[in-house]
């Protein structure tokens, strides 16, 4: 086998190649970001849960600002609940891109190994073709 195997959409593979390897690194950055909102948001609701149990042996003025915080964290903890469906919602657009560019890539590789298939039954061909006139140029030359 004395050519080599060239495929002409190697460069058109190679841009496939960067863009799934963009969109896998976008997709583990929404991914880590939907787990941090996913942890904070546990903290708040600690939080809350161990604040919102009022005592009676707590002065009135201490329970007033302990309300007020557990009212501030309840609406911290809406706020971050919205943020994290964004995130979700954002990491779910994410997986669709990074599976489409997965699909355009695969695309490619299987013309690719096509065409090598081919290259390399041709190259096959080819060469049994020399070996057939070699044996029967040997054949003749016996004779």
């Amino acid at each position: 086998m004395a050519n080599r195997f060239k495929f002409d959409l190697q460069k058109v593979l190679e841009i496939r190649e960067d863009k799934e390897k963009e969109s896998v690194r976008l997709f583990k950055d929404s991914q880590e970001a939907v787990i941090n909102a996913e942890s904070e948001l546990r903290n708040l609701n600690e939080k809350y849960d161990e604040y919102k149990i009022i005592r009676k042996n707590e002065s009135a003025a201490f329970q007033k600002i302990k309300r007020n915080y557990i009212n501030s964290l309840a609406g911290v903890i809406k706020q971050k609940e919205k943020e994290l469906l964004v995130k979700k919602n954002d990491l779910e657009r994410r997986r669709r891109d990074l599976l489409e560019k997965q699909k355009e890539k695969k695309t490619v590789e299987i013309i690719k190994n096509k065409r090598y298939d081919q290259f390399i039954k041709e190259e096959n061909r080819k060469e049994q073709v020399v070996l057939d006139e070699l044996a029967l140029y040997s054949y003749f030359k016996k004779e």
